[in-house]
């Protein structure tokens, strides 16, 4: 019988009761005189077959040969025994019989009834009347009765589940021994369910708040409760609160009508606690450590322990934590300890996520439970439990160390001064665990405390500390550091000072947070230096930097294993290719020449400026062609050419200024022209502050980079340029003109300097190089004296040999200015070279 099965049907009337089982009467002799209708359902056999025959005809062994008919029940009282006996179809049928005597008298002493053909047994009723009634039922059947039996007999005495009838007025009529043992009274008759412990609550969600209307329900509706939790305090121990799971069924006779409801109660206070606890623990996995902010974290804490643990919670942090610092052993228990968070976290925010308060120092003496548990790094219950079952007088403390790799962080205080249980020993382990996974949060931030501020002194070190004062353009920049997890960015800006009084503006973004983003900024920042002092274009300084990226991560991901003392550290596997932070970097980078007023400009992956005109305030986003991020190769780089107007202001930026969660890139851009737009005419520094106040007015999640710029053009008076003929005795006729000008410009002392320049620079372009030969002169910072051709050999300087009658003239030029170089154009080359302005 299947278990589902196991009460479709149930009787509580046994299978042998005289109501449901086989019956036969049987005379003296044991001689069958009556027969029942259920006992031929049993066997086959109807009355008219068997009345007459000895029951013994009946009854077979195991081998199916009959038994001896003294072995068959028959006693002055009834007795059960197993037989095995033939069905009419032939089967032999596995029974439970009793007997029961008809007629009353002594027995005679054989111990065992039985159908004795002579007889012998005495309670016999008269001869040939009934003398035993024999019932028979099926024997698998009864044994299953008889389990049933045992089964209630154990709930009434032996079993732990405790056990509880309610009548239909919901009053107590019957209680189980483990009820009495659990409750230590058995004084419940006639009270309701929620009078048998004080305090009483519901925990479980989605039940009526007593016991009472539950049970209600059950009464009317039929259908039973499982699992509902109860707390409360019994009289066995009405200083602790307890908790069952209880279980609620309506109980009906056999013929449906209500009797009651039964309850079912098992305590489960240990297990429900300790449910809590895990799931408190559960709960500070995914709720502490959100942030790398040490108040945060703090915060967080107290919303995990807070209400189910502790009332208040406070925590204190060693100073040097603070900072960032590995706090030194043995230290702590002197050392100033700060307050990070104390109390509990407000109803209207529970998760903490609002502001966390500030940070005071607090002063705790020496023998205080918070020095203590530095001092022993244990944890310190205040006031220590007592002895008894008293509990003490005033609040409770729990007081934890926040500990890593052996050093102290700082302490945790859990309070309870609400909560109806003190601390004790069995909240040692979820305190300790709670505070652990706390100081590993903690620690993080620490170290990313330290990490953020290294690198952001190394950011500041290697970003420009100041802009050097130009004549082309007024220059004003803002960089903010990241605020997030993620740590300094690698963003960077730079303005270069060119030949021929130009400027170079750059911008650029590195790959990730952190030491290794800065140190590739300060990598990149240096790069495009070397690169534009070679006077190449924007477009070819670009490809040039993909190329050493490009390669610097090849031969980073090939190098062979490196020696370093006595070991050798093997080449890193196809899995461990270390990654180059510099490769999907973005940068833009633009030659302003205030000559022209052209601007030349390209980028890699990077954000187009926005220009605003100085006359009008229209605001435009220059159509720079974007090339792809730097190392990565694919798509060339190419270069616009911006005409701007003198006293444009030019805004060069990285993303973080326009871009981040939940801010449209496109509109973060016009407000940024809007603003630039309306106060033009206002000092860059205060144009600077506007932009990053209105652009990013809270935290920061990523490094921002801004570099104003508004541009000048040189005075006419202060160029000169000749076209210079084919011919020697044009030599001299260059330097009279580049003399006579010196004298308008009241620069006569540059008079010589300036005639062996010009006389070299023009002798090597007319000898050398085809085509116009064109002469300029600048007054800007310095004098900048440049010769153009159209011939694309650069000239290189060398040591003449004293024998040599040449190869001189460009090393005299290096010895005589400040500077000199070669840039190439797209018509062929200029040579030039600075001289630095007499001293006024």
């Amino acid at each position: 019988m299947r278990a589902r099965n196991a009460t479709e049907g149930a009787d509580i009337r046994g299978p042998l009761n005289v109501t449901r089982a086989g019956t036969a009467v049987l005379d003296a002799e044991d001689t069958i005189i009556g027969w029942g209708p259920a006992a031929e359902q049993l066997l086959g056999y109807p009355a008219h077959e068997t009345i007459g025959r000895p029951i013994g005809s009946l009854v077979v062994d195991r081998a199916g040969a009959y038994q001896m008919a003294a072995d068959l029940p028959g006693a002055a009282r009834a007795r059960c025994r197993v037989l095995h006996m033939r069905h009419r179809d032939g089967r032999i049928i596995r029974v439970t019989t009793a007997t029961l005597p008809l007629s009353h008298g002594e027995h005679d002493g054989q111990g065992q009834g039985g159908y004795g053909e002579h007889g012998e047994h005495g309670n016999h009723g008269p001869a040939g009347g009934p003398a035993r009634l024999l019932a028979i039922a099926d024997a698998d059947e009864t044994e299953r009765w008889e389990v049933l039996q045992a089964m209630l007999r154990g709930l009434a005495t032996q079993s732990p589940v405790g056990l509880a009838i309610y009548d239909t007025d919901l009053r107590v009529v019957w209680t189980n021994h483990a009820l009495y043992e659990e409750m230590g009274t058995s004084q419940y008759a006639g009270l309701g369910p929620d009078d048998m412990v004080a305090s009483g609550e519901v925990l479980s969600a989605g039940y009526p708040p007593s016991l009472e209307e539950t049970m209600g329900r059950v009464l009317t509706t039929g259908e039973p409760v499982i699992e509902l939790h109860y707390r409360g305090r019994p009289p066995v121990d009405p200083d602790h609160d307890h908790v069952w799971s209880c279980s609620y069924y309506r109980l009906q006779d056999s013929d449906g009508t209500t009797l009651g409801v039964c309850e079912e109660t098992v305590d489960i206070t240990d297990r429900y606690l300790a449910q809590q606890r895990l799931d408190l623990l559960v709960r500070a996995g995914g709720h502490v450590g959100t942030t790398l902010d040490m108040n945060r974290t703090a915060r967080e804490l107290s919303s995990v322990a807070v209400p189910q643990f502790a009332d208040t919670v406070t925590v204190d942090l060693v100073d040097a934590v603070l900072h960032g610092d590995q706090p030194t052993p043995g230290t702590a228990p002197a050392g100033r300890l700060v307050r990070v968070w104390d109390g509990a976290p407000d109803a209207a925010d529970p998760t903490g996520t609002a502001p966390a308060p500030g940070r005071d120092t607090v002063d705790y003496p020496p023998d205080s439970p918070q020095r203590r548990c530095l001092a022993t790094g244990r944890a310190v219950l205040d006031p220590a439990p007592p002895d008894g079952v008293t509990r003490p007088a005033g609040p409770s403390r729990l007081v934890v160390p926040l500990r890593t790799d052996g050093a102290p962080l700082g302490v945790v205080t859990f309070t309870r001064d609400r909560l109806p249980d003190p601390f004790d020993a069995g909240d040692l382990p979820v305190a300790d665990e709670l505070v652990a996974r706390t100081a590993v949060c903690i620690d993080n931030a620490r170290r990313f405390t330290r990490e953020h501020t290294a690198a952001l002194t190394l950011q500041h070190s290697l970003l420009p500390r100041s802009l050097p004062r130009l004549t082309a353009v007024d220059v004003a920049h803002r960089y903010l550091p990241a605020d997030s997890k993620a740590g300094v960015g690698g963003d960077w800006f730079d303005v270069i000072t060119l030949s021929g009084a130009r400027v170079g503006l750059v911008v650029g973004d590195v790959v990730g947070h952190g030491l290794g983003a800065a140190a590739t900024m300060g990598r990149l920042r240096t790069s495009v230096r070397v690169l534009a002092r070679q006077d190449i274009a924007p477009d070819e300084l670009l490809a040039r930097l993909d190329d050493l990226i490009a390669q610097a991560a090849e031969e980073e991901a090939t190098a062979p294993g490196s020696i370093t003392g006595l070991r050798a550290t093997p080449a890193p596997g196809p899995d461990e290719i270390p990654d180059d932070q510099a490769v999907g970097a973005t940068c833009l980078y633009a030659v302003y020449d205030p000559v022209s007023g052209v601007c030349r400009a390209a980028r890699a992956g990077h954000p187009a400026p926005a220009v605003v005109d100085a006359a009008t305030g229209a605001v435009t986003v220059p159509d720079v062609p974007g090339g792809p991020p730097l190392g990565l190769g694919g798509l060339p780089f190419e270069s616009a050419e911006l005409h701007l107007p003198e006293g444009s202001l030019l805004a060069l930026f990285t993303d973080g200024l326009v871009r981040g969660r939940g801010r449209d890139t496109e509109a973060e851009i016009d407000a940024l022209g809007r603003l630039l737009a309306e106060h033009r005419d206002r000092p860059l520094p205060e144009l600077c502050d506007r932009a990053v106040t209105t652009l990013l007015p809270g935290p920061v999640e990523d490094d921002a980079a801004l570099l104003l710029v508004r541009t000048r053009l040189l005075d006419r008076r202060d160029i000169a340029v000749w076209d210079i003929p084919a011919g020697a005795e044009e030599v001299g006729r260059a330097r009279s003109l580049a003399t006579r000008r010196l004298g308008d410009w009241g620069l006569d002392e540059l008079t010589f300097t300036t005639e062996v320049v010009v006389s070299e620079l023009v002798t090597n372009a007319l000898r050398y190089a085809s085509g116009p030969v064109q002469l300029r002169l600048i007054r800007d910072r310095a004098l900048i004296c440049e010769v153009s051709d159209t011939g694309h050999t650069s000239p290189h300087m060398r040591r003449a040999a004293m024998e040599d009658e040449g190869g001189r003239g460009l090393f005299l030029v290096a010895q005589m200015t400040q500077h000199w170089g070669t840039r190439y154009t797209a018509t062929g080359k200029t040579i030039w070279a600075e001289q630095a302005l007499p001293a006024r």
